[in-house]
């Protein structure tokens, strides 16, 4: 696979529950390689516009051959920090539509520079945005042993945490722990052998990724303000690709969905388009099997 190479996750049923007006405005809160964007796009007349934003300086690049669009504009930005960069734009409301899509993307994944796989060996950094904060192996050499094995059970649901934690300090005496692939040895040297069909240390690196981006806060932290970014029959779409992220989302959007108590005084409503998230199809999960675990949850503001 090229390292460029990506594929647009749930493509039709975003499209379908963005439910694109020609002259709407719209939201891509993790352009990552534009492939949603594009799509939301070509939906759009003379009259639309489309707003992207990612924390990662390599969509930038991405981002550039959309550049010539007049009706598409990119900025580099967490989008837990959309509220103020939309009232500095004159952009505090109004959208039809907007999405989300968590997690890491392919070519993220795929260049071993940025150290976010094992299956090529590179430098252990994992951010998102390669100019700011620490990357794991910074984390991982001045970090507790007890906080190594907290980030690995509640962002890795890693059942072996205390050992692989412990395997951690004690590996990094002797040798500092600085690329994917040492990483990788030590963790599958301290989990137990058994059937699973994943890598012993696919949640490990997970949890390791999820923490030095601040992913569970980002999602926390950016929902109330994207809620209430959305016009009168906007929607808000979420793509979760683990229970972690999809747990957040749904709790918040089933909340937004009851009805306020007194005495808020707040004129706007929401809705839940479907209770019960959407999923790939089986051909999408065939030809794409990173799409095997993401779903769709989709909030509207009511008209």
């Amino acid at each position: 696979m090229e390292a460029d190479a990506h594929i647009p996750v749930l493509l039709h049923e975003v499209l379908e529950q963005l439910s694109i007006r020609a002259d709407g405005t719209y939201l891509d809160c993790t352009f990552g390689r534009g492939g949603h964007s594009q799509q939301i796009l070509a939906h759009l007349g003379p009259a639309g516009r489309l707003f992207a934003v990612d924390r990662d300086v390599a969509a930038f690049g991405s981002a550039q051959a959309l550049q010539s669009d007049p009706r598409f504009q990119f900025t580099q930005a967490r989008f837990s920090m959309i509220a103020p960069l939309l009232a500095q734009q004159g952009e505090a409301g109004g959208f039809d539509g907007i999405l989300l899509d968590f997690g890491v993307s392919s070519p993220q994944l795929n260049i071993a520079e940025r150290g976010f796989s094992f299956q090529a060996d590179g430098p252990l950094d994992m951010r998102m945005d390669q100019t700011t904060g620490e990357s794991v192996m910074q984390w991982l050499a001045r970090a507790e042993q007890h906080d190594i094995e907290r980030c690995l059970r509640e962002y890795g649901e890693e059942r072996h945490a205390r050992r692989v934690a412990w395997r951690i300090c004690n590996e990094r005496e002797r040798e500092p722990i600085q690329t994917t692939a040492r990483l990788a040895a030590v963790v599958a040297s301290a989990v137990p052998r058994s059937g699973e069909r994943i890598h012993p240390a696919t949640r490990t690196f997970q949890a390791l990724r999820i923490l030095i981006n601040d992913e569970l806060g980002e999602i926390e932290r950016g929902l109330p303000q994207l809620k209430a970014a959305l016009a009168p029959a906007g929607r808000l779409c979420a793509i979760a690709f683990h229970s972690l992220e999809d747990r957040i989302v749904k709790r918040y959007f089933r909340d937004s969905a009851r009805e306020p108590e007194p005495p808020s005084t707040d004129p706007r409503r929401f809705r839940l388009v479907s209770r019960k998230p959407f999923y790939p199809a089986e051909a999408e999960c065939d030809a794409n099997p990173r799409a095997r675990s993401a779903r769709l949850r989709v909030l509207e503001r009511v008209a």
